[in-house]
């Protein structure tokens, strides 16, 4: 019963053969998946070029352009003259804009740029949507600055042609960082936020990649077809839309979405280290990420404009990816039938084996079941990697994952996995035998393919092609008999699985990062399981004992310590790739004592000059949000923010808060849960948000306030308690330059947590 699937007695050779081209498939799905090339301001008018957008953004993107900021307010006015001079008919809506998380709620003042290009017999409207505000800490030429170039880009691009038939809008959005608060006022209050249409919008969480088509709305089958004919170079698959359905983030999208709008959501992953920091720049920002996006929007734009828009609704989704440059596409309704297919190939590979007398039901059922534990194992080797970076570098923790230089780490992680899957194959392989060992793996795959048809329909191709390509190689080698047919055989069947899931496991370490490292683990033991018959071809026979056989594995560990090693060694902070630090300046207007406060898990060497403790009584009541370090602050003059004019009815307090100092950002904690938040100020409608649950690791309730006027804003909550304490914290970015304080060095930057690199004083207040 040890048999194997392919006898030859050049085993090695036949091996490596089906080896080379797994390999070959691989390389290959990489470089299909590369970004565009840059085009030249020369090439032709009708054609997109990064390097014409690129004039654009090195006119606003070159310094942080938060809500409320001076640098936010000449982009708006930027932006808006150089749509006008384009010919578009252009508004800039003003309104406060509103969103809700458990215990919190969020508003802020924007400025939407709404810029029309009228059609000739409208079927529809097209909208085109980024975002023109930054995050705090950086200047944000991806986030989204690139895409907003792009679409200036895509306007000159346009009007070389004749007028299209659909009407085009271009919304450029402010406050998405905020909680897309724009986007929010846009479908609330804008005429076209309630007429619906196809949204084209564009993000970017890193600073290069091709640009990925990630989400898309419900019922999405005939948007996903004229996206892969149209695209010049099409990216993205319906797994990246179903694992983007099932997280908690959120893009402008989502409101589109939410508000009737179907469409599709694009955006570029890689530099993610970058991500909301000072290094989302000019001279990080991939010109080819540029270009991509803007050829994704011009083509697409160009496609919709000119077409039926009543067409474009179907009533299902559909399954899409890329096989070795080959485009599938299937309506959802297949999933279950190819799911359910391919159990029944790995049940009559079963029968096959074991008329063959090559293993048993048994031994089959036994290789399944214990497969569970080379990826529980690998899951857990991924997560101490991560343990031991953040233990010998804690601001690899502060970075959430996401580092500059983690192409050894992840090296590490797949071996670690490698050593996993080695150690359970070896250590069964004269118990159970290789045919057992290789249907059980097979007999997982097909199983996720089922899973994620109940659950996940978009994703099942990950699982489901790979099973049913490999099950056929298997049975076609057992059946032929023949050494050159059965390798050919086998060889075909790791097609599917050597194009998807190798490079799903890249896109989960670009995306998540290390800090989630057992996840990609997980999936290279997958992948592996299905390279089992080329496995066992370069083992050697008669099978080692389980004693010797553990040396393969241990020498893997090694392996995967040294690689760590190797990366730490090499990934040492510099002014290129600086390391992300958190500090922040709190006053306490109520004692006078100012206090530095810092959230990193251990203090790096500058940090460390400002905070030695983890004592946070001095700290203002309910501004602590999780463990923090502290450290005494020379005392600034600065009032701090008027909470004035409360009034109680029922269930409800109003009051009026405002900042003496002039600062733009408030946020107010409470501790009681509340109900309801409305906000107002002059000149704006009054809007209202209902609030559900209760903040972690601080006081219950929470209310922001972004863009706040020099007069203030008037806030109603609903609460119940018979004693409500707020404390109000006004915001300014920066550090207060105080004696005796260092500058950051220049191998730091300021993490992206938004409660860091700034200046808060706070009061409490009884209502």
């Amino acid at each position: 019963m040890n048999a194997n699937l392919l006898d030859t007695p050049r085993r090695a050779v036949a091996g490596l053969v089906i080896l080379l081209v797994v390999a070959g498939v691989i390389t290959g799905t990489a470089l299909s998946q590369r970004t565009a090339s840059p085009a030249p301001a020369s090439v032709s008018p009708s054609a997109f070029s990064a390097e014409r957008a690129e004039r654009h953004l090195a006119e606003f993107a070159r310094e942080p352009r938060p809500l409320g900021s001076s640098a936010n307010a000449r982009t708006e006015r930027y932006l808006a003259g150089e749509l006008r001079a384009a010919g578009l008919s252009v508004e800039v809506q003003h309104a406060v804009g509103v969103r809700s998380a458990d215990g919190m709620a969020a508003f802020g003042r924007v400025d939407n740029i709404v810029a029309t290009m009228p059609g000739t017999d409208p079927s529809g409207t097209v909208v085109l949507a980024a975002h023109h505000d930054s995050s705090a800490m950086g200047p944000g030429a991806a986030d989204d600055g690139a895409a907003v170039a792009a679409m200036l880009e895509t306007v000159r691009a346009l009007r070389t042609g004749d007028r299209m038939r659909n009407d085009v809008v271009l919304l450029i959005t402010d406050g998405e960082e905020d909680g897309l608060l724009g986007a929010e006022a846009f479908v609330r209050e804008h005429p076209l936020g309630s007429r619906g249409g196809v949204v084209l919008n564009f993000e970017a969480r890193g600073v290069s990649g091709p640009s990925l088509m990630f989400e898309t709305s419900r019922n999405n089958a005939r948007l996903v077809d004229l996206f892969n004919d149209t695209a010049p170079h099409p990216r993205g698959d319906s797994s990246m839309v179903e694992v983007y359905r099932a997280l908690p983030n959120n893009t402008d999208f989502t409101v589109f979405a939410d508000a009737g709008f179907s469409g599709l959501n694009f955006a570029y992953i890689e530099g993610a280290a970058r991500y909301h920091t000072a290094g989302d720049s000019l001279a990080n920002l991939d010109r080819g990420s540029v270009q991509h996006h803007g050829e994704n929007m011009l083509a697409l734009a160009r496609a919709l404009g000119g077409t039926d828009l009543r067409t474009m609704t179907t009533g299902h989704d559909n399954s899409y990816f890329d096989l070795v440059g080959l485009k599938v596409s299937y309506p959802n309704g297949l999933v279950w039938p190819l799911a359910v297919l391919a159990l029944l190939l790995v049940a009559l590979l079963t029968w096959l084996a074991r008329r063959r007398e090559l293993t048993t039901v048994g031994r089959v059922a036994l290789a399944a079941g214990s497969a569970v534990v080379p990826l529980v194992v690998a899951f857990g080797l991924g997560q101490l990697v991560w343990l031991v970076l953040t233990w010998v570098r804690p601001s690899y923790d502060t970075a959430g994952g996401l580092l500059h230089r983690p192409a050894l780490f992840n090296v590490a992680v797949m071996v670690a996995a490698t050593a996993a899957l080695l150690a359970w194959y070896l250590l069964l392989r004269r118990r159970l035998g290789p045919v057992a060992l290789t249907i059980g793996g097979l007999t997982w795959h097909a199983l996720l393919g089922v899973v994620c048809a109940a659950y996940a329909p978009g994703a099942a191709f990950l699982f489901t092609a790979p099973a049913l390509l490999a099950t056929l190689g298997a049975g076609v080698a057992l059946l032929v008999n023949k050494p050159r047919w059965s390798v050919a055989a086998l060889a075909v069947g790791s097609i599917a699985a050597s194009a998807l899931l190798p490079y799903f496991g890249y896109m989960v370490f670009g995306a998540v990062g290390l800090a989630l490292a057992g996840v990609g683990a997980v999936f290279a033991v997958l992948f592996g399981l299905l390279l089992l018959p080329a496995v066992e071809l370069l083992l050697p026979e008669p099978q080692p004992r389980p004693r010797t056989a553990t040396a393969i594995p241990a020498a893997a560990l090694v392996a995967a310590a040294a690689l760590v090693a190797a990366n730490l060694a090499i990934d040492q902070p510099d002014a290129a790739n600086p390391a992300p630090t958190h500090l922040a300046y709190v006053l306490n207007a109520d004692t006078g004592k100012a206090t530095w406060v810092s959230a990193e898990q251990t203090p790096g060497e500058w940090t460390a000059t400002y905070v030695d403790s983890t004592e946070t009584g001095a700290l203002p009541k309910g501004y602590q949000r999780g463990e923090l370090w502290t450290g005494p602050a020379p005392a600034i003059e600065a009032d701090g923010p008027e909470v004035t004019d409360v009034t109680k009815k029922g269930d409800r307090i109003t009051f009026h808060v405002r900042s003496p100092r002039r600062a733009t950002s408030i946020t107010l904690r409470l501790n009681t849960p509340i109900t309801e938040a409305t906000a107002q100020t002059n000149g704006t409608t009054q809007v209202t948000t209902t609030v559900t649950g209760t903040r972690e690791d601080t006081w219950p309730s929470e209310i922001r306030f972004r863009d706040l006027p020099p007069e203030g804003v008037t806030i109603t909550v609903r609460t119940t308690g018979p004693t409500v304490a707020l404390t109000a914290i006004d915001e300014t970015r920066g550090l207060p330059p105080l004696p005796g304080t260092t500058p950051r060095p220049p191998t730091t930057t300021a993490s992206p947590r938004d409660d860091g690199d700034l200046t808060a004083v706070a009061r409490t207040y009884t209502l």
